[in-house]
């Protein structure tokens, strides 16, 4: 695992762990299928939240969420549709968010879009 992959995995657990103190509560992780990956599947009461966690150590390349293209969307989109014919689960009760992880100076600062897309 490289450098990369160790933040964005330690991202990502700072944002499940920030999702599960909100009351949410985490179906799935890193999900995989052809098309891509999903990195956070939670329900939040009776909706389906798909969350996609950009986590960065600096800013000089932008903001987390910057990273979060419209074509990045698009493809989120289209796993969204195959997490929930692959689970047999509605889609009428689904949202987009996506959560920024900034780790500096030994802080971690959170921010949650919801429905972005």
């Amino acid at each position: 695992m490289n450098t990369n992959q160790n933040v964005g995995k330690y991202g990502e657990d700072r944002a499940a762990e920030y999702l599960e103190r909100l009351g949410y509560c985490l179906v799935e992780r890193n999900w995989r299928c052809a098309a891509g990956e999903i990195d956070i599947v939670a329900k939040d009461k009776d909706c389906l939240v798909f969350a996609e966690v950009k986590t960065r150590t600096r800013t000089g390349f932008g903001h987390p969420f910057e990273a979060i293209t419209q074509s990045k969307m698009l493809k989120m989109r289209q796993l969204v549709g195959e997490w929930c014919k692959a689970n047999q689960a509605p889609s009428s009760q689904v949202r987009l968010d996506a959560i920024s992880v900034l780790v500096t100076g030994g802080r971690v600062h959170i921010e949650h879009l919801k429905q972005v897309f």
